[in-house]
């Protein structure tokens, strides 16, 4: 079964599609293909006016020339009458091959230069072995009528190149001028994709960035309120570690767009255990892993800062256990658990993690992108919380998309290094 294909649609701009106006690739190219079939026309048209005819036969033979100038820019260039495209086809395929074959028996000879559109129309409109067969009849039969029009078997290869010649030029340009609109299309889909990925990026990094920063300022920040009239000298302490940490996440701030910054697990499981320990929360730390890839030291340590400010946020744990370990198969695993769930984890079962979240979302993304795996849920067990992500030690950045940005890059303080 034969079926028919668009080749030279184009597909309508979506709105959301930034595409460059300024390139003019596209109308370039359209202009040149519309200006090659007009002049073959006008080719045809002189000629008409050359051979002996009536004034109506003029008439009519312009008549004629219009349409299959109207038809012939339909297949070429389907969107200038979209209302046509459900007839578009055999149809008006038809129709032009009426238009070609009929006029021969009162124009003659004048009309040889016609059947080399209607093999244009077909390579566009058909797919498959039956354009070059229907292409190839289209030329034997100019071979044919060029007898029966009075000339002779010499201008057989004259007249059967000329038209093959016209067929492949309109079927050239005519795709020559759909790719191009196709692939600014894709362009501006493509730079659209960017921008959104970047968008999430960097919404991704402000959040695993800053949301462990301002959670340890705002604890901080309540505990020295509490001690400034019983220990002033402690509250004052903690007030310059605020102020340390503070400058330290404007600096991420201000940086998360344009630079990278590599975690390291070891000093976050350091910091962490550090502020829980200050905030009261009793820690039990192991940490068994060799060196990492600075990729999955990175993505780690982002997981462990993601459960320390849920935690912080969401439960009232009084006991964490962070664990780090080295699997045999080579994969390095964290766990963060604590036994402070609360009705912030109530709907979370021990099959997953719930994707709701953002920060879960972003963590997932950036495990599974190194080929890991993350899961999150009260245990059966004991009705703790837990946070687990596994992936190669080894694993290293597929793309610049899955780098955590953010930090400016420089030695941090004591101080901030104790606490993000």
């Amino acid at each position: 079964m034969w079926r028919m294909r668009m080749p030279g649609s184009i597909p309508q701009q979506s709105r959301r599609s930034p595409v460059h106006e300024s390139d003019l690739a596209p109308r370039v190219a359209a202009v040149i293909t519309i200006v090659v079939i007009l002049c073959v026309f006008v080719v045809a048209v002189t000629y008409v006016l050359r051979a002996p005819h009536t004034t109506w036969d003029l008439v009519g033979s312009f008549v004629l020339l219009l349409a299959l100038l109207g038809l012939q820019l339909n297949h070429s260039f389907p969107a200038l009458v979209p209302w046509a495209t459900p007839y578009r086809g055999w149809r008006t395929l038809g129709i032009q091959a009426v238009l070609t074959y009929a006029p021969f028996t009162v124009f003659g000879a004048a009309w040889m230069g016609i059947p080399g559109f209607l093999a244009g129309s077909v390579l566009l409109l058909l797919r498959g072995p039956a354009r070059m067969l229907l292409c190839g009849a289209v030329v034997a039969s100019v071979v044919a009528i060029q007898f029966a029009v009075g000339f002779g078997r010499h201008e057989v290869g004259y007249n059967a190149v000329a038209t093959l010649l016209t067929a492949l030029v309109v079927y050239g340009l005519s795709r020559l001028a759909t790719l191009m609109h196709d692939v600014q299309i894709a362009r501006g889909e493509l730079i659209r994709m960017a921008v959104d990925r970047e968008r999430i990026r960097f919404s991704r990094d402000l959040h695993d960035l800053l949301g462990y920063s301002l959670t340890t300022i705002k604890l901080k920040g309540e505990l020295a309120c509490r001690l400034l009239a019983l220990r002033p000298e402690q509250a004052e302490e903690e007030m310059r570690e605020i102020l340390a940490l503070s400058n330290q996440a404007l600096a991420d701030m201000r940086s998360v767009a344009s630079s990278y910054r590599e975690l390291r697990l070891s000093t976050e499981v350091g910091a962490a255990e550090s502020l829980l320990n200050a905030m009261g929360i009793r820690t039990v730390e192991h940490t068994d892993v060799g060196p990492l890839s600075a990729a999955a030291d990175t993505v780690l340590a982002t997981v462990l800062r993601e459960g320390i400010t849920n935690l912080l946020r969401h439960s009232k744990a009084e006991q964490c256990r962070i664990e780090a370990r080295e699997l045999e198969d080579g994969t390095a695993r964290i766990t963060v658990a604590n036994d402070g769930v609360g009705s912030a984890f109530s709907h979370l079962g021990p099959e997953g993690c719930d994707r709701g979240g953002s920060g879960l979302e972003s963590l997932t993304a950036r495990v599974e992108a190194l080929g890991g795996r993350l899961s999150a849920g009260v245990r059966p067990d004991d009705g703790w919380f837990e946070l687990m992500a596994a992936l190669p030690r080894d694993a290293a950045w597929g793309s610049a998309d899955e780098k955590p940005s953010g930090g400016s890059g420089r030695p941090r303080t004591a101080a901030t290094e104790a606490f993000g």
